[in-house]
């Protein structure tokens, strides 16, 4: 289990950028982990996904404006979100969790972070 601290967040005009940091307290070299987010009524969102071998995912509401990283000697996940959008304000958070075989499939995140609030105003 790691325990994992979102950075970043904050208030941006339509069309800003913002960078999210996540930072591990242990080795995730070999998890999969992702940024989600959740605005207030609607349903968690996977945002964006690594895993082991850096295969990334993005959703479609994202792609192409939002770029996943990580920096494995800092055990630190990074989102940089360009061209922010009103709907793109939520709280987001990371997570992390085993992937299951190989390659590995991540299915389960068994660990999470507090969040930190993204706010796009017009």
């Amino acid at each position: 289990q790691v325990q994992l601290v979102e950075s970043g967040g904050g208030s941006v005009q339509v069309g800003g950028s913002l960078r999210l940091s996540c930072t591990a307290s242990g080795y995730t070299y070999s998890m999969c982990m992702a940024w989600f987010r959740q605005a207030p009524g609607k349903e968690r969102e996977k945002v964006a996904g690594i895993d082991s071998i850096r295969r990334i995912i993005y959703a479609d509401s994202v792609k192409d404006r939002f770029t996943i990283s990580k920096d494995n000697a800092k055990n630190t996940l990074y989102l940089q979100m360009n061209y922010l959008k009103p709907e793109d304000t939520a709280m987001y958070y990371c997570a992390a969790g085993n992937g299951l075989g190989f390659p590995p499939a991540c299915l389960e995140y068994t660990d999470w972070g507090q969040g930190t609030q993204v706010t796009v105003s017009s």
